[in-house]
């Protein structure tokens, strides 16, 4: 047998090499706020838009702080944040375990959910008629005064280019956003229908990688193992 033929064999044994990043390439976690108290008194005023501001629950912390132990092996150059509270209290225990002051990027806060924006959750429990529609039609569009689905989508794809430009190739980064933001995102990276990727868990992370050339990959999504003994 050659040495040829010997390297083949050897490397069909072998199997699948473990998946590598693209020299080049930037990494960033999109990570899901921690479990919130739903709808609440708090806002925040961004614009002429007054956008629903709800603090973390005790679970929510708790699954900030299983989240940072979960990252702890990885290399994190920066951490990014909403201007909405849930998200910078997600982040805060990997920001302190890492040293890091987090960034706020008004493009990656959620939709804007229009004249449900703060009765959405309550309009979900009643099962509001509107409510199938928008899931039947995949359209924020449907819910009245809402954000276009057109400029949602163009302005979180300019959070995350903002993000990129301010990275270092061969690095990660962690982003801490929101399930509509998430999902959309995902839906960029992949091609998919819509809401193909609607509801992601609570400080569940999404992979994506953006390659030399710009173009975007989606290497997971939804990881919940930190929260398995939650």
């Amino acid at each position: 047998m050659s040495n040829a033929d010997d390297a083949d064999r050897q490397q069909m044994h072998r199997g699948q090499q473990r998946y590598r990043m693209p020299a080049g390439a930037r990494q960033i976690l999109l990570i899901r706020h921690g479990a919130t108290t739903g709808e609440t008194v708090e806002t925040y005023e961004y614009g002429d838009l007054t956008i629903t501001n709800p603090p973390l629950t005790e679970e929510g912390q708790q699954q900030a702080v299983a989240l940072a132990a979960h990252l702890a092996g990885e290399a994190i150059a920066a951490i990014f944040v909403t201007p909405l509270q849930r998200t910078h209290q997600t982040a805060a225990p990997l920001a302190a375990a890492r040293g890091l002051v987090p960034v706020a990027l008004p493009d990656l806060r959620e939709v804007h959910l229009g004249d449900w924006e703060h009765s959405f959750h309550r309009h979900a429990r009643a099962g509001h008629p509107l409510l199938m529609r928008m899931f039947a039609e995949e359209s924020w569009n449907v819910l009245p005064n809402a954000e276009p689905m057109e400029e949602f989508a163009a302005r979180v794809r300019r959070g995350v280019l903002d993000i990129v430009e301010a990275m270092a190739p061969n690095t990660t980064v962690v982003s801490f956003s929101h399930a509509g933001t998430i999902a959309e995102l995902c839906r960029q990276a992949t091609g998919s229908r819509p809401f193909a990727f609607v509801a992601p868990e609570n400080t569940s992370i999404s992979r994506l990688i953006v390659g030399p050339d710009g173009r975007w990959k989606l290497r997971s999504f939804n990881d919940v193992a930190h929260l398995g003994y939650l």
